[in-house]
């Protein structure tokens, strides 16, 4: 009799609450947490204004879109020299599209025709090709560094001239 006298919500511990994982949804949707972006502390710069893709990311898609451009000069060069007619149907479809953006080039050249599917086809090997075996990202990391280094040393040094000729 004593045991039935306690009460149902002294047998409740607040601590020993464990919800259950394996719902779709959370047993108390009124207390989620709304995920704040975690900042990262790390020796790396934070780059404000590209909230949608890191800088990186970025110039990945400009590489990207190199890469099929690369890729556009190499065949046209190989057609040119062994098949002029698929070479003047890819120079007359480049003079219609823009090559700004290499997956919409390629995409709208597979749909042109069939015989456009095979050439866009051969630029997407290609392009897959020079990125994997004949781009040199080492060069690449080389010489991003010379060319900053020496701009920034440029610009200094124009500057330095400028201001000390102003004033003597």
């Amino acid at each position: 009799m004593e045991a039935s006298a306690i009460s149902p919500s002294a047998q409740l511990s607040f601590f020993s609450y464990r919800p259950d994982r394996t719902r779709a949804y959370p047993s108390r949707p009124w207390k989620q947490r709304i995920s704040q972006p975690t900042r990262i502390h790390c020796q790396k710069m934070y780059v404000a204004g590209f909230g949608e893709a890191s800088p990186e990311a970025k110039a990945a898609k400009n590489i990207h879109n190199f890469f099929t451009y690369i890729a556009v000069r190499i065949v046209t060069a190989q057609l040119q020299s062994y098949n002029p007619e698929a070479y003047e149907e890819l120079m007359e479809f480049l003079s219609r599209h823009s090559l700004s953006d290499g997956d919409k080039f390629c995409s709208d050249l597979m749909r042109e025709s069939s015989r456009h599917k095979g050439l866009a086809l051969r630029i997407l090997e290609v392009r897959s090709a020079y990125c994997k075996n004949d781009f040199e990202w080492d060069n690449l990391k080389r010489l991003a560094f010379k060319m900053v280094d020496e701009s920034n040393t440029g610009i200094m040094r124009d500057y330095v001239l400028e201001t000390s000729h102003s004033e003597s």
